[in-house]
């Protein structure tokens, strides 16, 4: 097992030789595939996984069976849910979609809880990450409730555009990303397009005016 991977976390290269080698050895590196659910509501939180590469979309499907996007764990991060789900010993309640190929180093239970309670150092790393990630949720929370959609799309575009300016997603993904309906997203889309801010192709937005779309984005701190 490559032993480097704990210097990739902020927190982590302070740990002890000691508790650092019970964490290497009891931990192990895993790769799923893009598209792998790698949970879902009513499953066991047995790992606490860290991401290594790739991405992990996390979402929640209300009663109506409308999907609402939560947050991406991204390279270096760990999964807010996952680690709520072993410290409360509870189920998880949302899914969590490999987005890209991921690799991840997935710490089972025994070993995570012997470290919480042993050790200050991956203690603090443990709630410091839970900790910012509760503050992204009140976020989103706000962003839901108090902002236009019309100002979470434009930015949420800029967010997820590759290098070379295009979004990879459906109206449908863009609206389990905001929340909304995809009729919503057709919409919008087709007045930013009215604007020269956006092309559209089959699954795929074009930003051809990023600025228009960025004062868009920065109107809500106006």
């Amino acid at each position: 097992m490559d032993v480097s991977w704990i210097d990739r976390f902020k927190g982590l290269s302070q740990l002890p030789a000691d508790i650092r080698t019970r964490l290497e050895e009891g931990s192990q590196i895993v790769s799923v595939p893009a598209g792998t659910q790698v949970f879902s509501p009513g499953q066991t939180a047995d790992n606490l996984l860290l991401l290594l590469e790739g991405t992990i979309r996390v979402q929640q499907k209300s009663e109506t069976g409308r999907e609402v996007f939560l947050y991406r764990v991204h390279a270096g991060e760990s999964c807010v849910l996952t680690t709520a789900c072993m410290l409360a010993f509870e189920d998880y309640s949302a899914d969590g979609l490999a987005e890209t190929d991921v690799s991840a180093v997935a710490i089972p239970r025994q070993t995570f809880d012997e470290l919480v309670a042993k050790s200050d150092v991956f203690r603090k790393f443990v709630f410091a990450a839970y900790s910012r990630r509760i503050t992204d949720l009140f976020t989103l929370i706000d962003d839901i409730v108090f902002q236009r959609m019309d100002v979470r799309l434009a930015a949420r575009l800029l967010e997820l555009a590759d290098h070379s300016d295009v979004v990879r997603a459906t109206h449908a993904v863009l609206g389990t990303e905001l929340g909304t309906a995809r009729e919503v997203i057709s919409r919008l889309l087709s007045e930013f397009h009215r604007r020269g801010w956006i092309e559209q192709s089959r699954g795929e937005v074009h930003l051809v005016n990023r600025a228009g779309l960025e004062q868009l984005a920065r109107s809500s701190a106006m």
